[in-house]
């Protein structure tokens, strides 16, 4: 936290620092800058580590749909912090490579259901024991306490 604090100090006149604040704002010490660059690191494990080229918000879908056998797109979406044209698209992209399904409930005509096929079950299994090995390697600069810290104060920023 002391880089935060930094960017936050008095204007150093004598140094050339106006006051206006923008000569004291360093990036890199911005938290959504350090938190962008973490969420990047994170990412590119994940894309060495997961098969056959599925992305972390298919990956989401996937093991949510694997929870629950079959929803609504509207609710996977809900479920997986996806708006509706995000999430269309991931099932779109799933169902083309024969991971998911579609189908129109049969209550209501209007809903759409998404449900993994045997292929998106198979594939699902495979990942989730790779994506305890990612979490690991993206935590791995950190003690247990840490990182037990970190999900911790993350979770109150969610």
């Amino acid at each position: 936290m002391k880089q935060l604090a930094a960017a936050r100090r008095k204007p150093d006149r004598a140094n050339g620092d106006s006051g206006d604040g923008q000569a004291d704002y360093r990036l890199d010490d911005q938290f959504g800058y350090i938190l962008r660059q973490v969420t990047q690191r994170h990412t590119a494990i994940f894309a060495e580590t997961i098969p056959e080229g599925v992305t972390t918000t298919q990956f989401a879908a996937l093991v949510r749909l694997y929870e629950m056998e079959s929803c609504s797109q509207n609710r996977l979406g809900r479920l997986t912090s996806m708006d509706a044209a995000t999430i269309k698209g991931v099932i779109a992209r799933l169902a083309k490579r024969g991971l998911a399904r579609t189908w129109t409930d049969p209550e209501d005509s209007r809903r759409l259901l998404v449900g993994l096929t045997e292929a998106g079950i198979a594939l699902t299994e495979q990942a989730i024991p790779k994506a305890f090995d990612i979490t690991d390697k993206t935590l791995e600069p950190l003690s247990e306490r840490e990182r037990g810290q970190l999900v911790e104060l993350l979770l109150k920023l969610r």
